[in-house]
């Protein structure tokens, strides 16, 4: 069932990711197995970098044109993405039992917190409030679409824009998807 059927928007899509990605970082910190922790450091990497993209994709282009701010919402949200990208980075190389990890961790879960905090309460209920529902109801499509397709790991030095995402995004994805695969990694 596409999302347009079940009659959720693009809000909704993102904040449910917004809640998953939430719940599997809370649920890193219970688990003491280093397999598991890393099966769901991974997951939750590769969740929030398909999230990101697909922001970045569509819902950015549509905050720059509706919101009376929404270049510079757009630019703040770019930057927190870059350091969660690095930070995402740094937990892929590092030992889930160390204590940089556990730092890492800590501060992905405080930059993604102000991130979501941001969206939710700020810019979530303006493009609520200034986007055509049947818009929102497109973009939820879309943004669906594009998370199949994105990169599953953190790439720090590529562009955060919607022209790249684009052009090369599925390329990359499609490496990144190889890759998992071919390593085991867990990616859902």
């Amino acid at each position: 069932m596409s999302t347009s059927e079940t009659g959720r928007d693009v809000i909704d899509v993102l904040t449910s990711d917004h809640r998953d990605v939430t719940a599997l970082i809370g649920e890193i910190w219970t688990i003491k197995d280093p397999m598991i922790r890393r099966d769901l450091t991974d997951t939750a990497i590769s969740e929030l970098v398909r999230h990101a993209v697909a922001e970045e994709m569509y819902v950015y282009p549509a905050m720059k044109k509706y919101l009376p701010d929404g270049e510079k919402a757009v630019e703040h949200d770019v930057e927190e993405h870059k350091e969660l990208e690095q930070t995402m980075k740094a937990l892929e190389d590092l030992d889930v039992s160390s204590a940089e990890f556990e730092t890492a961790l800590r501060k992905l879960e405080e930059v993604l917190a102000d991130h979501v905090q941001d969206e939710e309460s700020e810019q979530f209920p303006e493009l609520r409030r200034l986007i055509p529902a049947d818009e929102l109801t497109e973009l939820a499509g879309k943004v669906e679409t594009a998370k199949k397709l994105a990169p599953t790991r953190p790439h720090p030095g590529a562009p955060n824009n919607e022209v790249f995402h684009k052009l090369v995004g599925p390329g990359v994805g499609l490496v990144d998807r190889l890759r998992d695969k071919l390593t085991g990694r867990a990616t859902k």
